[in-house]
């Protein structure tokens, strides 16, 4: 089993569906790759040889920025939104969407699930 980036990758997949299975590697970064490091899309990671695991492994240490990383900065970012008290850094505070969806209805995703109100039928 091929470990890139602190992620067991599956070996009998494809590599570039495998790719994905690291955090902040989606589609495109996985073909991108691929492409700079010479592997054919349809070779599965079970033949691979060591170099060419260690090509892949080099290509996304210098290029992009992925799991714990990618988390961090993510995690960073929102809490300076927080900090600095900015109309989304609020609504990630309070647990609701982010990006202007209604929250009348639906919204249970970020909302949790629903709360019954006491004293409501009749």
């Amino acid at each position: 089993m091929a470990r890139i980036a602190g992620v067991n990758i599956p070996t009998n997949k494809r590599v570039m569906i495998a790719l994905r299975y690291i955090h902040g590697i989606g589609p495109a970064k996985a073909k991108e790759i691929c492409e700079k490091t010479g592997i054919a899309d349809e070779r599965r990671v079970s033949d691979l040889t060591d170099a060419e695991v260690l090509k892949i492994r080099e290509a996304i240490d210098s290029d992009y920025v992925v799991e714990g990383d990618l988390r961090r900065e993510r995690a960073v970012n929102i809490k300076r939104l927080m900090d600095l008290g900015l109309y989304r850094g609020l609504r990630h505070r309070r647990g609701l969407p982010v990006r202007g969806q209604r929250t009348h209805t639906n919204a249970r995703t970020r909302k949790g699930p629903a709360k019954a109100i006491a004293g409501k039928k009749k």
